[in-house]
């Protein structure tokens, strides 16, 4: 039977949303393709009728991850996104999270291909917040440090086992100074 143009996109569409939620749930590594394609609901066959590589979807997943991140924080104000970002919801969902705390460490250790991705994505972030801080002083050093720290923080606390208190003294400390920083550079 022959797939339409339509079902392919679509097909396609649901690997690369499938593997950006889970890459950012368990690292690259931790997510075979087998897996992912079922996991989409399509079989294992399939997966090079659309990459050539696990790499070439990792890198197409990647940019996923980032764009759902700009969805989740479009709108939302500065003091609104601190507090979610640094929430125990946030924390606890990585799959449905931010890229680039779930990514990071993973990202390190792949090609210069992936790698670029990630970078865009970090500079479309930038790029995004100072857009939306037209109004205040704050430079690209400022938002690069406070990206930072929110990042560390998320990555620090969710390294730390889940019912720790340090887990969540880690993200109620980080975004009492964020916001205070933030407050002060007003």
């Amino acid at each position: 039977m022959k797939v339409s143009k339509e079902q392919v996109r679509e097909n396609r569409r649901r690997i690369v949303e499938t593997a950006s939620e889970l890459f950012r749930e368990r690292g690259y590594d931790g997510v075979g393709v087998a897996e992912l394609m079922s996991a989409a609901g399509l079989t294992h066959g399939g997966f090079y009728k659309h990459f050539g590589s696990k790499a070439d979807l990792m890198a197409e997943a990647l940019g996923c991850g980032f764009a759902r991140s700009a969805e989740n924080a479009s709108g939302a104000g500065r003091e609104q996104f601190v507090e979610h970002y640094l929430s125990r919801q946030h924390r606890d969902a990585m799959g449905k999270g931010c890229a680039i705390s779930a990514l990071a460490a993973d990202t390190a250790r792949q090609p210069e291909s992936i790698k670029a991705v990630f970078a865009a994505g970090i500079e479309n972030h930038l790029a995004r917040l100072a857009h939306e801080e037209q109004a205040s002083a704050e430079t690209r050093a400022d938002l690069l440090a406070t990206l930072a720290q929110l990042v560390g923080a998320l990555v620090l606390s969710r390294a730390c086992p889940d019912d720790s208190a340090l887990a969540d003294e880690i993200l109620a400390v980080s975004r009492s100074r964020i916001l205070v920083q933030e407050d002060e550079a007003k």
